[in-house]
């Protein structure tokens, strides 16, 4: 006799509690909420906040914002618009093809975040909440509106082979990865084309307001509001998608990044603004030749800047400034293979007998050599030892550089734009910058390249597999060492003096090895864009949070711990830190060897 089970209801997925809004409301209502208060926030930024213009923008001006009022209204328009896409509005939906609600909750906290932080920043620098005009006050509350409607939209529904979320942060933000997005229909390849220029034309306006930000209070606001921007996209799948098209397209995106590269200059109005640009090309350029060493061949160095004065020096030497004791003035691009060379030279001397070691040991000496270095270079004075690099005093009225009769110190004309000294040398660094990536992406995808992956892996193995290890580790380190000579040779006629106090470990303002080392491991290890970015972000965070300079190492440490914490592989992480780091979806592998799937099933 044959029993037959009744049939069952399906069951629901679980979601760890997370089915509904952090807020319980009903979804409509939760709607209506975030909808009505984004428009409060986005009109209140039309009346003044302040009555005094001593708060800087000027936010007194009624129907015109001003300074962190922009910040607000940008942050009121993007999250009206994402809630209209996830509600469906036609010619909207494009902006959420992974139609999540928390890209909502991202940037209404965002715009809060942002909002808050000017209204108390108005309260602490003009002396309490007296100072503030209703304007300032109806901002407060609608950002804090739109932020509760937030909360209660519904939860994020988990894709087929996620998790739900369990952690009261990912409950918080109704997800524990970001969405993949719904399939879309082809699009003609013009407008993938379209779509690339649009995203590369976007991302050149943010960094270019990011950099001419005037004053310290706003760019913290423009901190705010981007990484809040930067999360939704991720969480509303745009990311995905663009990445997919850019993928598809990787000569344009490449030549669109290297046009709006060339094109920073001409959009900024001041020559101090473009300063900043070279800087940070100069110290990107040496991340990324780092990032050969740490990232690929798994390399700790903790000198690497070392490099970086060695290639200085070397070029200073040759400069023809009369503080060189060689009375030589070499041409730019030989001067520039003299600092190649030095610092290659030195890569293979000091990596021949070190690398022989691994982790924390290789990782000591490397700092030693560092601090062997500078001490050098001070002891270069005439009195501790020879007269060659003046000790301390460094080597000072280094020239401009002239690369066939144009010299880079000098104001030019090109397209009815003036380009002065700082953007002459953000150019010529942009050009190094272009060589270094074509480098690294060769190496990167070439044999050398793998062995250095399989190295950094698992040394022992690699080695089991017939890779010379040490003659593979000591090209990754000489090559390194070169890419930051050349950058050094730059470095050196951009400042006009070198000294050894420019290449300790640890100073306030990078380049010094430890920013470096930072640099590479947030931006993501592996990586040609991790490095770059985190590269700007921690030249340009030092710059413009001058007034908080006693505080920026422990602002530095609390990011570094929460990046960690959050985004362990990096700002921009290649698929290996992402299968290391965070639950791939795969059946767990029973720890117990020797027994069979059943066996170790219970």
């Amino acid at each position: 006799m044959t029993t037959t089970t009744p049939p069952q209801a399906p069951r629901k997925a679980d979601t760890g509690g997370a089915t509904t809004g952090t807020v319980p409301m009903p979804a409509g209502t939760a709607r209506i909420i975030t909808a009505a208060g984004s428009v409060a926030t986005l009109a209140s930024t039309f009346l003044a906040w302040t009555w005094t213009r001593s708060f800087p923008g000027d936010l007194t001006v009624y129907g015109y914002p001003g300074g962190l009022q922009v910040l607000t209204l940008t942050g009121a328009l993007l999250t009206l618009a994402l809630l209209l896409s996830g509600a469906g509005v036609k010619g909207l939906r494009w902006l959420t093809p992974g139609g999540r609600n928390s890209a909502v909750l991202l940037l209404a906290l965002g715009t809060f975040a942002v909002t808050w932080y000017a209204v108390g920043a108005i309260a602490v620098t003009l002396g309490g909440l007296v100072n503030l005009e209703p304007g300032g006050m109806i901002s407060a509350l609608a950002s804090l509106t739109a932020l509760v409607g937030a909360l209660g939209l519904p939860a994020d529904t988990p894709h087929a082979g996620e998790k739900a979320p369990t952690r009261a942060l990912d409950r918080l933000l109704h997800s524990t990865k970001a969405p993949a997005p719904t399939p879309a229909k082809p699009l003609p390849a013009w407008t993938e084309i379209l779509a690339i220029s649009g995203a590369v034309a976007i991302g050149l306006w943010v960094f270019s307001y990011g950099v001419a930000t005037p004053y310290g209070e706003l760019f913290v606001g423009f901190l705010l509001l981007g990484a809040a921007g930067i999360a939704a996209a991720n969480r509303a799948g745009l990311n995905r998608r663009l990445a997919a098209v850019t993928a598809k397209h990787r000569t344009v995106t490449v030549t669109a990044a290297f046009v709006a590269a060339f094109v920073f200059p001409m959009t900024q109005t001041s020559e101090a603004y473009t300063t900043l640009g070279a800087y940070i090309l100069i110290f990107a350029t040496v991340a990324l030749g780092l990032n050969i060493v740490v990232g690929l061949a798994g390399l700790l160095d903790l000198g690497y800047v070392a490099f970086l004065g060695v290639g200085a020096y070397a070029a200073a030497l040759v400069s023809g400034t009369p503080y060189s004791p060689f009375d030589v003035h070499f041409p730019f691009w030989l001067a520039v293979l003299t600092g190649i060379t030095a610092s290659l030279v030195f890569g293979v001397l000091i990596g021949a007998p070190t690398l022989r070691l691994r982790g924390d040991y290789l990782a000591i000496v490397t700092l030693g050599f560092g601090e062997i270095f500078r001490i050098g270079m001070q002891n270069l004075d005439g009195t501790s030892g020879p007269d060659i690099t003046n000790g301390p005093s460094g080597i000072p009225a280094i020239p401009d550089l002239e690369i066939l009769g144009f010299n880079l110190g000098e104001e030019h004309t090109f397209l009815g734009f003036e380009f002065g000294r700082f953007s002459n040398y953000y150019l010529l660094m942009l050009i190094f910058t272009v060589i270094v990536v074509m480098v690294f992406k060769r190496s990167d995808h070439s044999r050398i390249g793998r062995a250095w992956v399989a190295i950094r892996e698992d040394e022992t193995a690699a080695k089991a597999m017939g890779i010379n290890t040490f003659r593979t580790k000591l090209v990754a380190f000489a090559l390194g060492a070169a890419l930051a000579g050349m950058a050094g040779t730059v470095q050196a006629h951009v400042t006009y003096t070198v000294t050894p106090t420019q290449y300790k470990f640890v100073e306030a303002v990078p380049p010094n090895s430890a920013f470096l080392l930072a640099a590479v491991i947030l931006g993501g290890m592996g990586t040609v864009s991790g490095p770059l970015i985190g590269a700007a972000l921690l030249y340009l965070i030092p710059e413009k949070l001058a007034f908080m300079a006693d505080y920026q190492l422990l602002l530095f440490g609390l990011a570094l711990i929460l990046l960690m914490r959050f985004r362990p592989e990096g700002l921009v992480a290649d698929r290996r830190k992402k299968l290391e780091f965070h639950d791939t979806g795969q059946l767990d592998i029973p720890k117990q060897t020797g027994l069979s799937k059943a066996e170790a099933t219970p």
